[in-house]
């Protein structure tokens, strides 16, 4: 007969949390029996799967980020039929920046408090309860505040991002390009370094709010005569429903949500699509600004060896990389990456276009950049749990059990 603790284990689940501006999506996988890579059951079994709004502190502020977390959370594990108490470990990846590492140990507080106790439903904050006022923070006091039992995996969301395309393990780039953007990097021996991904005022111009940005601006320049005719001018006014330039300082302003200005970018594309030089422009400029954040990343991290040429996943997701009818933006980039490291594995989304017409070269490069038989691609809420499995799988190879 089973201990009560191998007993957990079977019914034991992972959850894996991607956090964004835009979105947040919340997955629930069973305690995956494998420790090798090349056999994950392929489709992967998600037991629950919820999706929210913003969970961006920044954008809709602490209290709403936290509570649109605890949504999917429980979202997820009703549809899966399980409870709290069935969670082994977790990965939050959420759209944060080096400087709110305080948030994420507030954030882990509340975290604590409504997966192991009612607090999260109690009139008292359960992060005022339990915070000491100057507290900084401490790696050591984040993780020692959880059960020990539960494996707790805060993380950027490009992390979820890049686990996404490498089945949990971290190596490799990631390039985000959605509401915001940043390239992210690992080494196997745990380098890690980023690029851009400091929000819009210090410059994410790859990013759909920069698209959209700079596209607002060209109609606004064009109508004050200081920039060229654009055909944005009468796309954008059509969509927002304004009847003159002039209107769209007013509707610019009027609202600060990043994901709204960069709701635009599909009329660029279209535009660009069409001619329109200036569309052009700015889509070749922010195809300029995403190769470079990745390439400045390779470099840093000399992911492609000393001669440039060494193999390497660069995995690539969110909205703006995806396919159009003629203006493709994620392959552009690809384009660059591989006139400056021809060793880069791009890997995009399943269902993507160009994933049924990979070249047989580019295929043998992936399969040597993960010795495997597939291209792995799942959403990067899967992939945040695929990294808590492989952690807590490693953690627990390294502590002698299997």
């Amino acid at each position: 007969m089973g201990s009560e603790s191998d007993e957990c284990c079977r019914d034991g689940v992972i959850l894996g949390v991607d956090g964004g501006t835009t979105s947040t999506i919340c997955v629930c996988l069973p305690l995956l029996p494998f420790s090798d890579h090349r056999r994950l059951p392929d489709p992967l079994p998600v037991l629950g799967r919820a999706a929210a709004g913003c969970s961006n502190h920044n954008s809709v502020g602490e209290y709403a980020a936290r509570v649109t977390l605890e949504q999917v959370i429980a979202e997820a594990l009703s549809k899966a039929g399980k409870d709290h108490s069935a969670v082994l470990a977790v990965c939050l990846g959420v759209s944060v920046l080096i400087e709110m590492l305080f948030f994420i140990s507030r954030l882990s507080i509340w975290f604590e408090a409504c997966m192991f106790t009612d607090d999260c439903h109690s009139e008292q904050d359960p992060m005022e309860a339990k915070l000491v006022d100057g507290m900084s923070w401490n790696a050591e006091a984040f993780w020692g505040i959880f059960p020990h039992h539960v494996k707790i995996y805060v993380q950027n969301d490009a992390v979820a991002a890049l686990a996404s395309g490498t089945m949990g393990k971290l190596h490799g780039c990631v390039l985000i390009a959605g509401t915001g953007c940043i390239a992210y990097g690992f080494t196997e021996d745990g380098r890690e370094a980023r690029a851009a991904g400091a929000g819009p005022v210090l410059g994410d111009w790859g990013s759909g709010y920069g698209i959209a940005s700079r596209a607002l601006t060209a109609v606004v320049k064009a109508h004050d005569g200081r920039g060229p005719k654009t055909t944005l001018t009468n796309c954008i006014l059509e969509s927002l429903g304004l009847p003159s330039p002039d209107e769209i300082i007013g509707w610019t302003y009027a609202d600060s949500s990043w994901a709204r200005i960069a709701a635009l970018v599909p009329i660029v594309v279209s535009c660009a699509e069409a001619g329109d030089e200036v569309a052009e422009e700015i889509l070749n400029n922010a195809v300029h600004e995403l190769a470079l954040s990745v390439k400045a990343v390779v470099k840093r991290l000399d992911l492609a060896g000393k001669d440039g040429t060494d193999s390497f996943p660069v995995v690539m997701v969110g909205g703006v990389l995806e396919a159009n009818k003629t203006w493709d933006i994620g392959s552009k980039v690809i384009d660059s990456l591989l006139e400056a490291y021809p060793g880069a594995c791009p890997i995009r989304p399943k269902d993507h276009p160009v994933s049924s017409i990979l070249s047989s070269q580019l295929l043998l490069m992936i399969k040597k950049c993960f010795t495997m038989h597939f291209i792995p691609q799942v959403e990067p809420a899967i992939g945040a749990a695929l990294f808590a499995w492989d952690s807590m799988m490693k953690e627990t190879e390294a502590n002698g059990h299997r």
